[in-house]
């Protein structure tokens, strides 16, 4: 059978199925080659003499009816069709039997291998590829699985009902989409725990890894067990079954799937060690666990109609597992970290080609639409919601939700309408954050005279791709004011700037105030609030906000730099001094000290450029960038090297924040005195390291000071048979390289045996370290471009989600003088131009060539 011809999906065409599914029971007889899948399943129809259409990709029918009387069926590219003429008026039993092959399933959808161990991944149309049927997740209903085959553990959804030699029976009793079932049978250890819900269930915890893996799974387990009691504690949700799954797969697309009762997770987000693993795995082991528990009832329990409303689930969880990690940890720094990310991720997509809204209007492939908008943006509209209705209005909302949507597949008018019910709030305005895409621009002007401070708010919506005419959003603006000797006179206040400009006056001051704007990040946009390098400086010694005690830090950082890269100004001395202040103050939290020292980085300083008019010389960032730090490492010579030796941490190694924020800091300081030393204290610190965090900081600093030779040989040595660690020497070294060097040294690297580029993680290890050298990524000669271009070439018939998920890299084209452009749509063209492209690696191209 040929590919259909990809087709543009919309929104505005959902239409109910008029078929209810009513049960579902699956049996598997499991073959590398030739697996069959028996499926039973009984429909109900809700508008009669409507035919029956099922979902099917890959598929080969061997038997199919209804009601037990055979059907001669021919299948098309994308299923099946029965006529409504063979249909009965009531209840029936659909039956069919088909066979696939896991094992030439590289595109790691539906049913697969990884490594002998059968699993699947079903999100988002996945299911299809195992079976005849209404893949769509407004269809929900309760399963029963059967497995058989010739491994020792065989998993499915729900609560295990019965098992002999060679088979096991699973029940879930809660209905679900297809996109949230699950298989997977392998040669598995499991880490048991167990946790006991707030009601009295008795809870079997199990995190299933290969043999040889298990004593990597504690802070796994840990996390889920924290995870679950922070949910009943905060949200008020138990977990609903007698058992809870975690298995740990090489080969995955994502980061982990939370399929009702077992979670498929990539292995890299389950294994951690102190040798093997960083303080960013463990936090994101620990931050990813929480996610996918959490998309029990904000996904699973209460799903979405239509993928369009993808947002609901994972914006909503989101926003939970960033609540969940600010409460173990710092709740300053986490605020920081994900901001960081937003504008990495989620401004560049906005700011481009792929700018799409939170719930886009239409798509040809939905797995294109997994993006840091549906994301972290998604999560940022909870976010502002919250600030909104105040945290008693957003309680109340979240309990309407759970109790009016359980069991349900809902929209973002079912969600807005909960908050409009729960609180008396009108979100009509505010809605249109989900339909407009694009950053809103807020700027700032001040007015003062005779006590009375004025501040005037105006917002510019850019337009985007499909979006012409954008309106005004409902912005919360939360500002305090500090008197000129630090002191705040007023304490944060939210501002709510509905139309195109609005002036806030605040009377009775004794003095001209300094304004604290956007605190803790309220909305996610970008501010225009022209200040002074002083005023800045005063900020980043006196404000009250944490995060935008950071954020002046930061904004003044780019504001020299940015002088630095036009003109050649030299580094200006009110940062300098500001930040030698910092790093002095033993009263802040080291996490927080590490994140204001960390310069910013090359990509934001060339969308910053873009910005303000001047085209980005990614070369010219680069080296720029590394005078800086230099003229703060001799600025701060004299404290360096006192600080680093008094952060080193005797005793066993810990992961948990206070640990984890004093190696932060010792490493932004090691990484500082890199700048100077020529690597003296780097070889110090890679002699010394006892643990993975410390040992990468160390080698790549070795590696940017134009050393570590031999470094890099023993920890190849030390560590060729561990898949994951072997991923960061991989990463390392293209990330690390000088950018002339970095082209070449990620075509040697790939050229490896070890290099095995159908693996996820591998392939991003490598190709994803190259676009994110900046520099090295966009040479001149276009060989960085070639490069990624030949990979995603490659890649796209063997897995076409992770191919097109990787030229996201070229999206930001627009940025660069014209000779860049040109290199750039050359190899975008080329790679559409290639026969038999994926609709997945069809779609972005098409999109980023405009």
């Amino acid at each position: 059978m040929q590919d259909a011809a990809p087709q543009t999906i919309h929104l505005a065409d959902y239409r109910p199925y008029p078929f209810r599914v009513e049960t579902v029971d699956l049996a598997f007889q499991l073959a590398p080659a030739a697996t069959r899948v028996r499926s039973r399943i009984v429909f109900a129809p809700l508008v009669p003499g409507t035919d029956l259409r099922l979902e099917g990709e890959g598929l080969r029918l061997i038997a199919a009816s209804i009601d037990g009387a055979a059907l001669a069926l021919e299948p098309d590219a994308t299923g099946l069709t029965v006529p409504a003429a063979l249909l009965p008026d009531r209840p029936f039993l659909w039956e069919a039997e088909v066979e696939i092959a896991p094992q030439g399933n590289t595109a790691l959808e539906g049913l697969y291998m990884s490594g002998g161990m059968y699993c699947t991944q079903c999100e988002a149309e996945g299911f299809r590829k195992i079976t005849f049927y209404p893949d769509r997740p407004d269809m929900m209903a309760p399963f029963r699985v059967r497995i058989e085959g010739d491994m020792p553990v065989l998993l499915s959804n729900g609560n295990l009902v019965a098992e002999g030699p060679g088979w096991a029976e699973w029940h879930d009793p809660w209905p679900k989409p297809a996109y949230l079932f699950a298989l997977v049978a392998g040669d598995l250890r499991a880490h048991p725990g167990r946790f006991t819900t707030r009601s009295g269930r008795d809870v079997a915890l199990n995190i299933w890894v290969r043999p040889g893996d298990e004593a990597r799974c504690d802070w796994a387990l840990q996390s889920l067990i924290r995870s679950m009691d922070w949910d009943e504690r905060v949200y008020g949700r138990e977990y609903d079954l007698d058992i809870f799954n975690i298995v740990a797969v090489d080969d995955f697309n994502m980061g982990a799937m939370e399929n009702k009762g077992l979670n498929i997770f990539n292995s890299k987000l389950v294994l951690a060690s102190p040798a093997t693993a960083t303080d960013t795995d463990y936090e994101r082991i620990e931050a990813v666990i929480a996610h996918e528990y959490f998309h029990n009832w904000t996904g699973n329990r209460i799903t979405c109609r239509d993928w369009f409303q993808l947002c609901l689930k994972e914006g909503l969880t989101v926003y939970r597992d960033q609540q969940f990690s600010g409460d173990l940890r710092s709740h300053a720094v986490k605020r920081i970290e994900d901001v960081l990310t937003l504008r990495a991720r989620q401004f560049r997509e906005d700011a481009g080609p792929l700018a799409h809204p939170v719930r886009p209007e239409s798509f040809v492939e939905i797995n294109n639409f997994y993006t840091a908008t549906v994301y972290e943006k998604g999560a940022e509209l909870i976010g502002m919601l919250r600030r909104l209705v105040g945290d008693d209005g957003y309680a109340r909302a979240l309990d309407l939700y759970f109790d009016r949507h359980d069991g349900q597949a809902c929209t973002i008018e079912d969600w807005l309408t909960v908050f409009q019910d729960a609180t008396g709030r009108d979100l009509r305005q505010f809605a249109r954050w989900y339909s407009q895409a694009g950053t809103p621009r807020v700027a700032v002007r001040e007015d003062w005279r005779d006590g009375r401070y004025a501040l005037t708010l105006s917002q510019h919506l850019p337009a985007a791709p499909g979006q012409p005419d954008p309106q005004p959003l409902h912005i919360p603006v939360a500002v305090g004011l500090l008197n000129p000797n630090g002191d705040q006179v007023v304490p944060t206040t939210v501002l709510e700037l509905t139309g195109a400009e609005q002036t806030f006056t605040f009377d009775g001051l004794a003095s001209r105030p300094v304004p604290s704007v956007l605190r803790g990040f309220s909305a996610p946009v970008i501010l225009d609030h022209p200040q002074d390098d002083a005023t800045r400086a005063f900020l980043l010694a006196h404000d009250t906000d944490p995060f935008n005690r950071w954020e002046a830090g930061r904004a003044l950082a780019k504001q020299v730099l940015a002088r630095m890269v036009a003109d050649g100004a030299a580094t200006a001395p009110d940062w300098l001094d500001a930040m030698a202040r910092l790093i002095r103050d033993e009263t802040l939290d080291p996490a927080f000290r590490a994140l204001a020292l960390r310069l910013p980085g090359e990509d934001d300083m060339a969308q910053t450029l873009h910005e303000t008019g001047i085209v980005p010389d990614p070369d010219r960032i680069h080296r720029t960038r590394r005078q800086m730090a230099e003229a703060l490492a001799r600025h701060l010579a004299a404290d360096l090297p006192s600080l680093w030796d008094s952060l080193r941490q005797p005793g066993p190694f810990s992961p948990e924040a206070p640990a984890a924020g004093r190696r932060a800091l010792r490493n932004a300081v090691l990484a500082l005195m890199n700048r100077i030393d020529n690597g003296a204290h780097a070889a110090q610190a890679w002699a010394q390291a006892d643990n993975m965090t410390d040992r990468i900081a160390a080698l790549g600093c070795l590696i940017e000071a134009g050393q570590g030779g031999p470094e890099i040989a023993a920890f190849a040595q030390d560590w060729a048979q561990d898949r994951l660690v072997m991923d960061k020497w991989f990463t390392l070294q293209i990330a690390h390289a000088a950018p002339a060097q970095a082209v070449e040294t990620a075509a040697r690297l790939t050229a490896r045996a070890d290099f095995d580029w159908k693996n996820p993680n591998r392939f991003r290890a490598a190709i994803g370290a190259l676009t994110a050298n900046h520099a090295g990524f966009h040479q001149a000669d276009g060989s960085g471009y070639r490069l990624v271009a030949d990979w995603l070439i490659r890649l796209d018939p063997v897995n076409p989600q992770t191919a097109a998920r990787m030229s996201t890299a070229f999206e930001t084209l627009a940025r660069y003088d014209a000779d860049r452009q040109g290199l750039i749509r050359a190899e975008l063209s080329r790679i559409r131009a290639t026969p038999g492209l994926s609709r997945d690696l069809s779609e972005m191209t098409a999109r980023m060539l405009g």
